[in-house]
């Protein structure tokens, strides 16, 4: 009999969910496998930006997410006494790009995309490897079982018209379809992250890049506070006591409202993870009928925000092109290499650490900001101004075929 065509997505982020979220509405039948005992996501909070805004229209969700926006006032770059270097405010980004920037916690984005699946469409503590990419001729293979399972035969296999590969930035599905590629590479820099009430303390939100070094602070509709820092280290380090205490060490002297955020943390709010990102891109983005996605395509330093708001893009594209990948592939491997490059530019930056390279830096923002928010939103020129390849609600483009089951 006929059936809709199968996806397995190998994955349960936000950009596994996403794509699932963006098959499912176009007539797949999808199944996410997901390692983690859970969906809840690690990390704190994440940015969405106007083109991720417009994917996630696609997903019938734009709008609710738009309405957790909270950065409503001034806000902008600092310097660790507390000097403003440059000044913005969301109604200038707004208006340049057309839609905000909504700051909101990943468990929530993680609980609306998976909403967006058929009961069962998920399933967690599994495991999947790729048995066979496919071809034109014959469906993909996937092997999938119980994280925790020793017995090969408590594995079972799938087939499917398409696998989408969003296992992160260790993918092992691209390792399967590019076993040469060298994958990821340290960045130099480790990142701290917090999310906590933090009640009856005001500040603008802001940005703070130091010798190094750097601090982020911003508030969520909720009413918690996002708080986030970033210093050049070796890789692998760890704190010899708690990593609340090295944030102290670190950033303990700079400017308020940064005390009050580590006076109300615990050590076990504070989240640790060094930065990698792909440094060279793989030769395709899909092999058979396995595509790649987000983190596992094209991870990247989080110095523009844009690594959620690609995988984002990626999903909705990735529907469109789901019986292309060689399309795919072309419309997404330029863009996200390009923006990828970007962020290395910026991390070396913000994440300077000579004095007079630090001296310099400061004293071209400060020049900048005096011309005015849009040199520095030009930036973001051909990033946040994106727009999907076809109109939110439009479920008949690409509708898969039927095949028989």
């Amino acid at each position: 009999m006929a059936g809709s065509a199968r996806a397995v997505v190998i994955g349960g982020g936000i950009g596994g969910l996403a794509a699932g979220a963006a098959l499912h509405r176009r007539g797949w039948e999808v199944t996410v496998l997901e390692r983690a005992p859970s969906l809840a996501p690690v990390g704190a909070a994440i940015s969405l930006a106007p083109n991720a805004l417009r994917a996630l229209d696609v997903l019938g969700i734009g709008d609710e997410i738009r309405e957790l926006a909270a950065w409503q006032g001034d806000g902008g770059l600092r310097t660790p006494s507390g000097r403003w270097l440059s000044r913005g405010d969301a109604a200038a980004a707004t208006a340049r790009f057309g839609d905000p920037l909504v700051l909101l916690p990943r468990a929530t984005l993680i609980d609306r995309l998976a909403a967006l699946l058929p009961p069962g469409g998920v399933r967690t503590g599994t495991v999947a490897t790729v048995v066979d990419p496919g071809d034109a001729g014959r469906p993909a293979r996937v092997r999938g079982g119980p994280a925790d399972a020793d017995d090969p035969t408590a594995h079972e296999e799938l087939e499917a018209e398409l696998v989408v590969g969003a296992d992160g930035i260790n993918s092992r599905v691209r390792t399967a379809l590019f076993p040469d590629h060298p994958g990821p590479v340290y960045a130099g820099f480790t990142t701290w992250r917090v999310l906590i009430p933090l009640p009856g303390v005001a500040f603008a939100s802001h940005e703070t890049w130091g010798r190094g070094q750097l601090w982020g602070t911003h508030p969520l509709q909720d009413g918690r506070v996002y708080a986030y820092a970033a210093a050049v280290t070796p890789a692998g380090g760890r704190a010899p006591d708690d990593e609340r205490a090295e944030l102290l060490r670190r950033y303990g002297d700079w400017h308020h409202p940064v005390p009050a955020v580590l006076a109300a943390t615990r050590p076990e709010d504070v989240l640790r993870h060094d930065v990698h990102h792909i440094a060279t891109p793989p030769p395709a983005y899909h092999a058979g009928r396995v595509a790649l996605l987000g983190d596992a395509a094209h991870a990247m330093p989080p110095t523009l925000g844009q690594g959620g708001n690609q995988a984002v893009e990626d999903a909705v594209v990735l529907a469109h092109h789901a019986r292309d990948l060689a399309a795919y592939t072309a419309a997404r491997l330029p863009r996200t290499t390009a923006i990828a490059r970007q962020a290395v530019r910026i991390a070396r930056v913000n994440m300077a650490g000579g004095r007079a390279a630090v001296a310099v830096r400061d004293t071209a923002m400060a020049a900048l900001s005096r011309l005015g928010p849009a040199l520095f939103l030009r930036g973001f020129d051909g990033i946040a101004d994106w727009r999907p390849p076809y109109a939110a609600g439009d479920v008949q483009l690409g509708e898969p075929q039927g095949r028989d089951t």
